[in-house]
């Protein structure tokens, strides 16, 4: 099939699959209120891939003619590298950032396991299946069938103990019960499937963490599966989307990516869709010896950027319309903000001009500029969020709704809201969105979300201490000491 068109995608995910919202069933997510809005914006973002003026940028033809999406592109120059970031910036500018999980991110990962699929052979120990094999022929599947994926990393704690020795929980983790000639059966739960109710597949691969010995041996597995799968169930957060119209929810309303905890039942996996298997110490080298950490890594930058901009559009709109925007005190808040969009592109810049080679024989943006950047944005982020609530003030809660405009007080909205740039309507549909950034429920999910994307603050300092190359500088310093004496 290739390139996906949105009716395609919406018909694709209307199957037996088991997701509870509420307290309730879902007898249909693409039907559902609350999530029903979330899955029709992904079927337009699906349909864009195909718009005439886009589809060359967006998406390839592979050696069988096939179109295929640009994320599954595996480059082979320093171009390809710039081509994928272009086309990852195109789709996150449609939700300026705010839809985080678009179908991209995990293509970026699959396109990488599968260009550095020997890797899955390289362990020590029995291998039940051909591993590379398996991930060559899921690549092929999943670019050809344009599958929205998501992906589940995370053990739930019970013993928070365990948790810091490494060691998973038997309780609640998701484990390997049983091994059989046709695949294995696994139990337990993950955390934390971000757009799962809409996903057509989910990835479930093992924590970058844990820990190298023989007891974790059940819990180092990396597989795909259908979402439809008998056993697998979603259980859901509370909806953002509370059905209100766009003007009074500009965001909820369109981009609500709901995010599930995965319940696996006794669940069959059969080999052909397993790629690593009771080798702790290569499901903690994965990401990174595939480079797969790498590609999506950049495109997460290519988003941060998209919302960072955003941001800063929305800080200047904020500013012009209270005619703050000619106040040095506000004018240098922005600013700041300002600093952060550049930062980010500055670094997304140097990572794409620098692509390399790497063992594999793919092209990947340089490491250390992605790497600064995903280490930087959970800092930034809250500060960006933090400069809306200081500029908007108590405007972020003068928002009556838009019905508002329409019944009995009209005349004392159209009079009372106003502002010197700009009317009532367009004050309060300008706040109402800088609300639903800033104040609401979605918008907090958002800065939760971009605090802890690639996980703890202080982990993921300490990693990219451990990966710096210091040695030179450090070499600098003792050959100025040992000049001086």
């Amino acid at each position: 099939m290739a390139v996906s068109t949105g009716k395609d995608y919406l018909q694709s995910i209307r199957d037996s699959r088991e997701v509870w919202l509420g307290g309730n069933r879902v007898a249909d997510v693409t039907a559902e209120p609350g999530l029903e809005r979330g899955a029709h914006t992904l079927a337009a973002f699906l349909d864009r891939q195909q718009e005439a003026d886009r589809i060359d940028a967006l998406t390839y033809v592979d050696d069988d003619g096939e179109r295929c999406s640009m994320s599954f592109l595996q480059p082979t120059s320093a171009e390809d590298v710039r081509r994928r970031g272009a086309a990852y910036y195109e789709w996150a500018k449609w939700s300026n950032g705010m839809f985080g999980r678009t179908p991209d991110y995990k293509n970026a990962s699959v396109m990488a396991f599968a260009g550095a699929a020997d890797f899955l052979n390289s362990g020590e120990g029995k291998r039940p299946t051909d591993f590379a094999a398996n991930m060559r022929t899921y690549y092929d599947e999943a670019r050809r069938a344009d599958y929205v994926l998501t992906h589940t990393l995370v053990n739930p704690q019970f013993n928070a103990q365990l948790a810091k020795e490494g060691l998973s929980s038997p309780e609640v983790a998701l484990r390997v019960v049983e091994e059989n000639a046709d695949g294995i059966v696994v139990n337990g739960a993950r955390l934390l499937a971000t757009l799962g109710p809409h996903a057509n597949e989910i990835e479930v691969f093992p924590s970058t963490l844990l820990k190298a010995s023989p007891e974790n041996t059940p819990y180092a597995f990396a597989f795909t599966i259908p979402i439809a799968t008998k056993g697998l169930r979603q259980i859901c957060r509370d909806t953002y989307d509370e059905g209100k119209s766009h003007f009074d929810a500009p965001l909820a309303s369109r981009f609500e990516e709901m995010d599930a905890v995965v319940i696996f039942d006794n669940v069959f996996v059969p080999w052909e869709r397993v790629f690593m298997y009771a080798q702790p110490l290569l499901c903690n080298r994965a990401f990174a010896e595939t480079n797969a950490v790498v590609h999506m890594m950049h495109q997460v930058a290519c988003g941060k950027l998209a919302k960072a901009e955003f941001i800063v559009g929305l800080l200047c709109a904020m500013a012009h319309a209270s005619d703050k925007d000619k106040d040095m005190n506000v004018k240098g808040q922005i600013a700041e903000a300002m600093w952060t969009v550049e930062t980010v592109r500055a670094l997304l810049y140097s990572a794409e001009m620098q692509a390399e080679q790497d063992k594999w024989g793919l092209y990947i943006p340089k490491r250390l500029p992605l790497d600064t950047s995903r280490n930087l944005f959970p800092r930034l982020y809250p500060k960006l969020i933090e400069t809306i609530h200081m500029l908007g003030s108590s405007s972020l809660m003068a928002t009556p709704a838009e019905m508002d405009f329409d019944g009995d007080i009209a005349a004392d909205v159209e009079r009372y809201f106003q502002l010197t740039n700009a009317s009532a309507r367009d004050r309060v549909a300008l706040f109402r969105l800088a609300h639903d950034v800033a104040v609401s429920g979605f918008g907090n999910r958002q800065v939760l979300y971009e605090r802890f994307f690639f996980g703890p603050q202080n982990v993921m300092a300490s990693i990219y201490y451990d990966l710096y190359n210091k040695e030179e500088m450090i070499g600098r310093v003792d050959e100025l000491l040992n000049d001086a004496t």
